[in-house]
Parts: C-alpha cells; structure tokens; sequence
C-alpha cells in the first residue's frame, strides 16, 4: 500500500467513526503533511481518492470539507439499498411490499463482519436473510448484521416490516448516513430460487455500512437486486 493511500484510509477511518463529522473542514496541506511526514503531492494524491469516493469535497479557496451524505427516510428512495426501504413499494407505483425471513439468529462476528461494524471479532451480531416482494414479485435478497448492543430488541415481526422503523420510532435512535458500493454480478443457486430467475440473470449488488447520527456503525449488509428491479440515480456536483 502506497503512503498516500494509507493517508486516505485513515482519514475514511476518521470520517466514518465520526472523529470528522459531515460539514467539518479537514486540516489544511500543509498540517497533514507535518502530521503523517509527507509531501503535498502524497496528501493531495489521498485527499483525491476521498473526493472520487464520494466522502469529501474539496471548495476553491476554503478548503476540503466532509460531504454530508444524509440516509434518507423510506418514502425518499426509489429502490431498496438496505433491509428496509419501504419507499421502493411508493416512488415505484407498487403498493404492497412484503418481507419473508429466510434465517434470523445471533451470532458471533466473524473477522470480515467486525471489521465492517467496527467491534470485536467474536462480538454478537444478529443475522438475517430475508427477500423483498413488490405486489408478491421478489425483487431483492438482502444479507444483514447489526450489533446486538447497538440496535437491541430485534424481533422476527420486526424484520417482517422496517427495522428502519423500529430503530427510529422504537429505540428513538437517528440514522444519519451509509456508504454504498454497487456492483453487477450473477446470482448463487440459493437467489435463483429466492428471486425466480435462472443462473445468468445479472443482478446488482448493493453492500453497506450505514451509521447513525452519533458516528456508530449499525449495519453491515450485502442486498442482491433483480437486475431488471433495479435503478441507480445520483447527481454529480463540480
């Protein structure tokens, strides 16, 4: 690894355990260059990978700041990126959005899911698998861990409607933000049943790490899409 991308994973490990919050302004060049011991060129090479990552924006004369990027509530989304985004059911033209859990159960994290949610390996998680059906049509599979300390009180019932809902209106707790990845690929034989499509049907995949407002991670979770079930809509700023 490259001294500027190790500058940029521990500024993306700062931004995403709150140590710098959405709207905070980033230390100038020349401080980051006297902290980490190098060149400009090195600082400006990492500050650029936070802005292509979508995490920071750098503003003519003032300096580089860390974008706010808000989860927004279930009515706003066009399509399901979590376990929960009812919205899917409204902005699509669909009514009824049901649920069916596939698996739900706690266990221990193993080493890639602890070092998503940012605990101990071995520390609870709840897991759950269940697909998303718009009007009986399954359109995404989703694979989800939450830290049982974070988000207690996780019920079957709960999952069979918005989790979403009950950290929100239940625990009183404020989602804030998640970073998303997409990628395309094909589905395991266990999706091809789940979504009723065949081995090379594309679908996206969507995996997250979402936070609430206080900087804690509460989610960890991969949701594999129908490709035909599927739209990505998002606004570049210069």
């Amino acid at each position: 690894m490259t001294k500027y991308e190790r500058i940029a994973n521990d500024m993306k490990e700062k931004i995403e355990s709150g140590v710098y919050k959405p709207n905070d302004q980033l230390p100038f060049e020349a401080e980051m260059c006297d902290h980490y011991g190098v060149s400009r060129i090195t600082v400006k090479k990492a500050m650029d990978l936070l802005v292509n990552e979508g995490l920071v924006v750098k503003r003519r004369g003032a300096g580089t700041f860390v974008k706010n990027i808000t989860l927004k509530t279930d009515s706003e989304y066009p399509y399901s990126t979590s376990n929960q985004f009812s919205g899917f059911a409204n902005t699509e033209g669909h009514t009824h959005v049901t649920s069916m859990v596939h698996d739900f159960q706690v266990v221990p994290a193993n080493k890639e899911v602890a070092a998503r949610l940012k605990i101990e390996e071995g520390d609870f998680v709840y897991y759950i698998e269940r697909t998303r059906c718009s009007e009986g049509e399954p359109y995404v599979v989703e694979y989800t861990y939450m830290p049982i300390d974070v988000i207690p009180g996780v019920k079957r019932e709960v999952l069979e409607n918005s989790i979403y809902e009950h950290i929100s209106k239940d625990l009183g707790l404020k989602i804030k933000s998640a970073h998303r990845t997409v990628r395309a690929t094909l589905p395991t034989e266990k999706e091809e049943e789940y979504l009723k499509i065949d081995h090379c049907f594309p679908i996206l995949e969507v995996e997250q790490v979402a936070f609430l407002d206080d900087g804690r991670i509460f989610e960890y979770s991969k949701s594999r899409h129908r490709g035909d079930r599927f739209e990505l809509k998002t606004v570049s700023v210069q």
